[in-house]
């Protein structure tokens, strides 16, 4: 009994350790954001008692101070809504006040039914609860369609418009009106992605502020719906590869562990009846059987917190996710999947903002914080760092184990010929390439493997129970 209420303890503590951190990240934040804004205040008060500030200087600076925190103290509201069809559209929105909201919902053309706060204890299907980022396949989709609508001549905002009535999702339909509310007020597109940008990618955003300075937007969303097509692909891919063999292995477990807490069992009590010595292997399986029969609560408790405590220790602990994405991208066959994904997405990114005249620096913080992978921002941080001393972005991936040769010696020549966003992006087209051709052999050799698998576990239990039939059997017969 203790161990089951020990076991439960750190089973709640696991689960609670990822609210407690996060609550505490909340509260740095802000208190980090109250430091600054002090900060702010006293120089602001000092410059205006110098006279180094102009009254028009201090009034911008103070509206935007205003509007960024008015963004801090939105409050959600739901709403019911008739759109020109006459047909019940379900939604919130965030804003200050309820008449805001019915300003903009008017504003865009609905019959407003009813507007409500929306209760702190209600559940809301927002995409932010569920990873945050729109995911690559609708990012594409959404950029391809913006892109048509520019070139058709439709405004932005009503193309975004055009977005928020064709979708289902009120999660959806809550980021376009966002962005809708943003354009309507003056904010350029950016600053309208920037504003939600636990949602939409940093680099997104980058792209578009550098399209805003060019003016070639509908070029660039064309640019990233291709990045995001190939980005989704490749996801997409290693999903396929791994779900045959994960199901194999779940139904392997299951029929072994059906087999030795239920079919096992009435063996041994039929043995035992014969009180005949067993062989080893028998004796073995019987108590395996035993014990997973005595102890299947706890062994499936256990699992769910070593389970529970691995991914928050992969999400929250920098050195130990560094540590396991060094020992997976130095796994045979693995690794290389790993180091030809994470390489032609880097070169990739890499490609788009250097033909987009984005500055080196600023495009090696950007991809510092695309990649989630702790290797590839050691070595980002090495080339900031080489960057600053004068040297070259290649020095930093001389001879590194996660950046292949070819990769290496491709980089070098593009800097050499100052064309290094060209090289890049045949860089990773290249191990784009070597990345399918990787997933398919492995996929190959995981369906057998796993098969072999079942069998042999099966094969192992079916033994444990036939060879003491026979020798039974066969002392009976010479009686």
């Amino acid at each position: 009994m203790n161990i089951f209420i020990e076991t439960y303890h750190l089973v709640k503590k696991v689960i609670d350790y990822p609210k407690s951190l996060i609550e505490r990240q909340k509260q740095e934040k802000i208190a980090r954001e109250q430091k600054i804004e002090q900060e702010e205040r006293n120089k602001r008060l000092l410059a205006e008692t110098m006279g180094t500030i102009s009254e028009v200087e201090l009034a911008k600076e103070s509206l935007g101070k205003k509007d960024k925190t008015d963004r801090s103290n939105l409050f959600t509201f739901n709403y019911v809504v008739k759109d020109a069809m006459g047909h019940t559209v379900k939604g919130s929105f965030d804003a200050k006040t309820i008449s805001e909201v019915e300003a903009f919902l008017t504003n865009e053309g609905y019959e407003v039914i009813k507007i409500e706060p929306q209760k702190s204890n209600v559940l809301t299907m927002d995409i932010t609860l569920f990873g945050g980022k729109m995911k690559s396949g609708d990012l594409s989709f959404i950029l391809t369609q913006l892109a048509t609508y520019l070139r058709a001549g439709i405004p932005l905002v009503d193309s975004v418009r055009i977005l928020s009535r064709q979708t289902e999702k009120p999660a959806k339909r809550k980021i376009y009106d966002k962005i809708v509310y943003d354009l309507v007020s003056g904010e350029k597109f950016s600053t309208a992605l920037e504003n939600q940008e636990d949602v939409f990618p940093r680099l997104l955003i980058n792209m578009v502020k550098a399209s805003e300075m060019t003016g070639d937007l509908p070029e660039i969303l064309d640019e990233m719906a291709e990045y995001y097509t190939q980005i989704d692909e490749t996801k997409k891919q290693m999903i396929t590869a791994m779900i045959y063999p994960l199901v194999v292995l779940v139904v392997s477990f299951a029929v072994v562990v059906f087999c030795l807490v239920y079919v096992v069992p009435s063996f041994v009590k039929m043995y035992s009846e014969t009180e005949s010595s067993l062989p080893g292997i028998t004796v073995f399986t019987m108590k395996l059987s035993d014990f997973f029969s005595s102890h299947y609560i706890m062994i499936i408790i256990l699992m769910a917190a070593i389970l529970i405590g691995f991914i928050t220790a992969y999400q929250n602990l920098k050195d130990f996710r560094r540590r396991v994405q060094i020992i997976a991208m130095k796994t045979p066959v693995l690794g290389k999947i790993i180091i030809y994904s994470e390489v032609s997405m880097f070169t990739r990114t890499f490609a788009q903002l250097l033909n987009h005249s984005v500055h080196i620096t600023d495009t090696m913080t950007i991809l510092s914080k695309i990649s989630n992978n702790e290797v590839y921002k050691e070595i980002i941080a090495n080339t900031l760092d080489t960057l600053s001393k004068g040297g070259k972005i290649s020095e930093s991936f001389k001879g590194h184990w996660a950046f292949p040769i070819v990769a290496y010696e491709m980089l070098v020549t593009g800097e050499e010929t100052g064309k290094l966003g060209d090289m890049m992006e045949k860089v990773a087209d290249h191990y784009s390439n070597l990345h399918k051709n990787a997933i398919a052999t492995v996929k190959s050799l995981l369906e057998p493997v796993t098969i072999v698998f079942l069998a042999a576990c099966v094969g192992f239990i079916l033994l444990s129970i036939v060879i003491p039939m026979f020798d039974i059997y066969g002392a009976v017969g010479s009686m």
